[in-house]
């Protein structure tokens, strides 16, 4: 459900439900492993025979969901978008983007003219987060900007203390390093006139960014003054 989440594919994921979830899937080798296709495929069958498991009853409801995920990643034949979700969330790196833009206008225009715009997934504007926000029915569309990354940030500091793998004068030194890696780590330390920033490449949008730790210090501030007394 993450996947989909993180992807903006409600509405999609609700019509396949709503039509039975019955979608002719994409064969082995066309998209994706065939290691993670039959793994999915196990997945599958594992939780079709818990479905009808008399001791799981009262918790059809979760089970038949997970299933029809499963089933609906299998149908549109996303396996390889799927298990690189999977080794983003697994590297700790930052949330989850679908796409990036320079300016709040180019995003606006974006938003404007998609057909059916990610649904409540993460872009980035200018190095920011922002949700999309769109609901099909009144065909409302926004683009409010969230502390998502933030939050990471100062997350990321208290479970793994940074430690530089690189060090730069400059921020353009830093920039042109991390342009210059062909395949980057989806995330690293580096040190830019003695602040540690955070690099990060976005493989699904091929998306280079770099993070100065200091984002994390408003999050941290609201943090305690929200818990002391």
């Amino acid at each position: 459900m993450d996947f989909i989440s993180a992807t903006g594919q409600w509405y999609p994921f609700e019509d396949f439900r709503a039509h039975g979830g019955y979608r002719e899937a994409q064969t082995i080798g066309e998209n994706g492993s065939t290691g993670l296709r039959e793994l999915l495929s196990k997945t599958e069958r594992f939780f079709g025979k818990l479905l009808d498991d008399p001791e799981a009853a009262g918790e059809q409801v979760p089970i038949q969901t997970i299933l029809d995920a499963l089933r609906f990643v299998s149908s549109a034949g996303q396996h390889e978008a799927f298990s690189d979700f999977i080794e983003h969330v697994e590297s700790h790196a930052p949330p989850f983007v679908v796409a990036s833009f320079e300016t709040q206008q180019e995003a606006e225009a974006w938003l404007k003219t998609h057909p059916s715009p990610p649904a409540f997934a993460d872009i980035l504007i200018g190095g920011r987060y922002h949700d999309v926000v769109y609901e099909r029915e009144t065909d409302f569309r926004r683009l409010p900007w969230n502390r998502h990354l933030e939050r990471y940030l100062a997350w990321l500091k208290r479970v793994e203390p940074p430690v530089a793998t690189a060090s730069f004068a400059t921020r353009e030194e830093a920039e042109a390093w991390l342009t210059g890696q062909p395949t980057p780590a989806r995330r690293t330390w580096v040190m830019i006139a003695r602040e540690f920033y955070l690099a990060a490449y976005y493989p699904n949008i091929n998306h280079r960014a770099l993070y100065p730790l200091s984002m994390a210090s408003v999050d941290e501030e609201e943090e305690e003054e929200t818990e002391s007394p």
